[in-house]
């Protein structure tokens, strides 16, 4: 399948990228496939600029924290205030040192990639721990991992702190553990936490094999017990007193008196692992599984390509992925070389953190403070690091394409185009620059016609082919 170069240049920055900054799509002319797959790179993606802590720092603090609380009360200090305080002061440079880098990266390629994995492998501000961790989760368990085996992402997302403390797995205990079997004063908080299932299953059906792959409540329930023991060290090693195992504070640790001794069954297969390496025993597998290149595929297929995505496009990544053993730099590669990538219908419809971060690329801008970002999103329905559920963002058009929700993005549209457009170039320049070929004779001609500049970029902003991709 040839396609011409000017589409193709568009396609390349409008589809597989965030929108385009100027020039962009000049430099993607010559060769827009070679552009692309120049982005691809073994070390993963690119981190955030500015001076983040890690999440081991952010749970000591936090646990710190809670620990002061009664002495906060007993102060006059309002614990909700406090709370606020500490996801402003660690959540909020986070997400906008994110933002930045969507704006600001000439290979936006590779950072729609890696936001599609960190919505693959979801946290969310479900509450104050988990807040000031999602930022720290991106950049330590995801973005190192996006370009090589699956397997090692799928392993560093399930031992991140973030992960085990959004899905309840840190004080997960097996029944019959030796924390279970033994008395004694302090022990009966840990017997009422008992065996949790929430990460194995979410592994599962969102991570891996997928609904309707075939594995049952049963599995779900022994890959449970097998990742018992998988949990986070306390501050000063003293969480769980005689039970308490060594590493640093805030990091990741194998509680081994926490663990379900025995053997595990799943798929009709038998795990007689020890400790820790049982649960990895079962992630190597389900990572190799067929079942996880179908899912994996038909969700790559979905964001970049269409809500209901060409069965031949499916089919070709998942054989990507089945011949080099999950390597997801050879995935990004076909579904580079994929036909079904190219096609000139535009069917996929912006999130608002797509619509926002392209309106920036258009100007060539970024935001310098949060406050011109994360509230848009929260009023466009994407509240900053708080996807509602484990599943993640919504892909689907219909979920950010009701009445309502295209009246909120006309309106910020519009703020936006009265504070930028004074200050920039013509809006038929910016047309020309962000969206190149694929820019329709009516939509330039309204541009060029309107009364105004910030008008004119309204225009462009709210066309269907800059909100499509």
């Amino acid at each position: 399948m040839s396609i011409d170069p000017n589409l193709g240049a568009s396609i390349a920055v409008t589809r597989f990228g965030l929108g385009g900054r100027p020039g962009e799509i000049d430099a993607a002319r010559a060769d827009p496939k070679g552009y692309l797959k120049a982005q691809i790179r073994p070390s993963g993606a690119d981190q955030p600029v500015g001076t983040f802590q890690s999440s081991a720092a952010h749970f000591v603090a936090v646990r710190d924290y809670q620990m002061q609380r009664r002495q906060n009360l007993k102060a006059g200090l309002d614990p909700v205030q406090e709370a606020q305080r500490q996801i402003r002061a660690t959540a909020v440079p986070e997400f906008l040192g994110r933002a930045q880098l969507a704006c600001n990266t000439d290979a936006s390629f590779r950072e729609r990639w890696t936001l599609f994995w960190c919505n693959h492998f979801t946290i969310a501000s479900k509450n104050l721990e988990t807040a000031v961790l999602v930022g720290p989760f991106e950049r330590e368990a995801i973005r190192p991992h996006v370009f090589g085996r699956f397997e090692d992402l799928l392993t560093a997302s399930t031992m991140h702190p973030g992960m085990l403390l959004y899905l309840d797995q840190a004080q997960s205990i097996g029944p019959h553990s030796e924390v279970m079997s033994m008395a004694g004063p302090g022990l009966g908080r840990f017997r009422q936490s008992g065996l949790n299932e929430n990460l194995a299953r979410e592994i599962l059906e969102l991570h891996t094999l997928g609904v309707g792959s075939g594995y049952t409540q049963a599995d779900v329930t022994e890959f449970a017990r097998a990742l018992t023991g998988w949990s986070i060290q306390g501050p000063g090693g003293q969480q769980y007193g005689r039970f308490a195992s060594a590493g640093e504070p805030g990091q990741f640790t194998f509680r081994e008196a926490f663990h379900e001794p025995g053997a595990r069954h799943l798929f009709g297969k038998s795990y007689n692992q020890d400790g820790i390496a049982q649960a990895g025993a079962i992630l190597h597998d389900v990572a190799g599984s067929p079942a996880t290149a179908h899912h994996l595929a038909v969700k790559i297929a979905r964001h970049f390509v269409a809500d209901d995505p060409p069965p031949a496009l499916v089919a070709r990544l998942e054989r990507a992925y089945l011949q080099s053993d999950g390597r997801l730099d050879q995935v990004a590669d076909a579904l580079i070389d994929a036909p079904e990538a190219w096609s000139p219908q535009e069917t996929k419809f912006k999130t608002p953190y797509e619509f926002l971060v392209s309106s920036f690329r258009a100007v060539g801008a970024a935001p310098d403070d949060f406050t011109k970002f994360g509230p848009v999103l929260t009023s466009l329905g994407q509240q900053p690091f708080n996807a509602s559920s484990p599943k993640g963002w919504a892909e689907e058009a219909e979920a950010w394409a009701a009445p309502d929700a295209i009246v909120r993005r006309m309106g910020w549209a519009e703020a936006f185009a009265q504070a930028v457009a004074p200050y920039n170039l013509q809006p038929t320049t910016i047309a020309d620059a962000s969206l190149g070929a694929r820019l329709t004779p009516p939509v330039a001609q309204a541009i060029a016609h309107a009364e105004s500049r910030p008008e004119g970029l309204a225009i462009l902003l709210m066309s269907p082919e800059f909100q499509r991709r």
